[in-house]
């Protein structure tokens, strides 16, 4: 009998073990897919790119008649704001924009999404249209910055590189921020519409891939809830006079103003040019993958995040979650409004980059403000590597994200227009030597390979980034590049992840699954 019974236990003590190992390997693989087993590759007509944007690449801050943004005024006014570095010269691609060109042909891209720095093309962030004006006499704009980006246009376009514009890359003209609080005030909705007028009309013959708006959500939070981007402020229900979603309403309702400008004054050129938005979209997945509420609290997040500024571009609203939680803190748009910014994009921009767990909180939390308002408790799968930046590696979500997507908004066209790593660097040789970039591009490439397997509407991925550059209230201290930038000698110099991504680009993504 005693015999019986430590075979018992026995037993007991080996299904214990398994089911614990079991347990962890579900977790481990949770919602993870199966890599395809044979070689694919993307469609012909797949865009493959490198991404950048103006404030953080061309420095010449002084030069060519820019005037100054909300950036300059944030990094100058404490050390603390952006890790004490300035944007002056950064990349300084301003003056060596025709040998960066050069360089993006030798790498084989396809195409180039960069921004247009408002300040530079209108100083005082404003233009003021006259009778009778022609294109060398428009009161308020800067010729001397629309000649500089219509000849880096006109480079690109002689290498064969398609170039994709975004109109607003967090760089909001000074002059506008002074006159009436920027972003907080509906005055700035014509304001941008005015401006991406001006950018229609001097290279919209030339470009056909229009981006408005980049990331509403960072510009909202980071800059009017949290106080780490410019503006810096705090939100209102943290302490500050910060409105994060009027904010947030006014960027999505200049997007479709400037949409309108696009579509109704004939820059679509017959179909032939298209426009969009990009946004942020981190992928949540259910902590617990059984549990129901903790299901709601991951699709909460994620409409708090991406919904949030893409819900109103194709459903014409908000996302219910977010009206239920915050009632009238959250503004309304008029009937008007739901006209003018329903199906308000050809494409989706997708910046992505990480992924988390989400939970529902055991307690209602005791703060305030947007993190508190979608009561979701964040935490990683300890199997996730970390970024330089503390983000998790969950290639995983790559898929998950595109997915989402697809059965949210009925399977849009999607550009993933960034998606990179900063990495974890000690010296020149570790940074030139980027093995950590490969690994998590190559993982995220597969993802958005494998979304597109299963039927979504995946036109192109941009990765973030081309050059090391300023990387906002981090400063220099932080690189995203595939190509490595000397801050001192400007000196470019292609990492092994750049040489990679030309092999992948030449194979048209069959390397990064023949890699496995």
């Amino acid at each position: 009998k005693r015999r019986c019974t430590c075979i018992h236990a026995v037993l007991v003590i080996a299904i214990t073990i398994f089911a614990t190992i079991l347990t962890c390997t579900v977790f481990h693989f949770r919602s993870r897919s199966q890599l395809p087993s044979t070689n694919q590759a993307f469609p012909e007509d797949f865009v493959w790119g490198a991404a950048t944007s103006s404030y953080q690449i061309e420095g010449g801050t002084n030069d060519g008649g820019r005037g100054p943004s909300i950036w300059d005024t944030f990094c100058q006014e404490s050390e603390e704001n952006c890790n004490g570095d300035l944007g002056d010269v950064t990349d300084d691609h301003y003056h060596h924009w025709r040998e960066d060109v050069q360089l993006m042909k030798e790498l084989g891209l396809k195409a180039y999404r960069f921004s247009l720095s408002w300040s530079r093309i209108l100083p005082t962030g404003m233009v003021n249209f006259k009778t009778g004006d022609d294109d060398t006499n428009i009161d308020g704009v800067n010729y001397e910055g629309v000649d500089f980006y219509s000849k880096l246009i006109d480079e690109l376009l002689e290498s064969n590189i398609i170039p994709f514009v975004t109109l607003y890359h967090w760089d909001l003209p000074q002059g506008l921020q002074d006159e009436y609080g920027g972003w907080e005030d509906r005055a700035i909705i014509d304001d941008f519409a005015n401006y991406a007028r001006v950018c229609f009309h001097f290279f919209g013959d030339r470009v056909k891939h229009w981006i408005t708006i980049n990331e509403g959500w960072t510009v909202a939070i980071h800059g009017y809830e949290e106080a780490s981007n410019a503006p810096g402020l705090l939100g209102k229900d943290v302490g500050g006079t910060g409105d994060p979603y009027l904010v947030g309403h006014h960027l999505l309702l200049a997007h479709a103003t400037a949409v309108k400008v696009f579509r109704q004054e004939g820059y679509e050129n017959g179909g032939k040019s298209v426009i969009g938005i990009s946004n942020s979209g981190d992928f949540r997945f259910p902590l617990h993958v059984e549990s129901l509420d903790d299901q709601e609290a991951a699709s909460r997040a994620i409409e708090f995040q991406l919904g949030w500024m893409t819900d109103p571009v194709y459903l014409g609203d908000y996302p219910m979650s977010m009206k239920r939680i915050l009632g009238d803190r959250l503004p309304t748009f008029s009937s008007d409004e739901i006209n003018l910014i329903t199906g308000s994009v050809d494409f989706l921009g997708l910046n992505h980059y990480s992924s988390a767990l989400a939970s529902t909180p055991l307690n209602p939390p005791w703060w305030g403000g947007y993190w508190a308002d979608q009561f979701v408790t964040l935490s990683d799968d300890p199997y996730w590597k970390k970024t330089a930046m503390g983000w998790n590696v969950a290639p995983e979500g790559a898929k998950g994200i595109l997915l989402w997507i697809a059965k949210r908004y009925n399977n849009p066209n999607v550009y993933v227009t960034e998606n990179g790593i900063a990495c974890h660097e000690t010296n020149f040789e570790q940074t030139i030597h980027d093995s950590e970039r490969i690994d998590y591009l190559s993982g995220y490439i597969k993802g958005f390979g494998e979304a597109m397997a299963e039927g979504v509407n995946l036109k192109g991925y941009f990765a973030w980034s081309l050059f090391d550059n300023f990387e906002w209230q981090y400063g220099l201290s932080k690189r995203f590049g595939i190509v490595y930038v000397n801050y001192t000698t400007l000196e470019r110099t292609p990492k092994d992840s750049a040489l990679w991504y030309r092999r992948i680009i030449r194979s048209n993504g069959v390397e990064v699954f023949s890699s496995q």
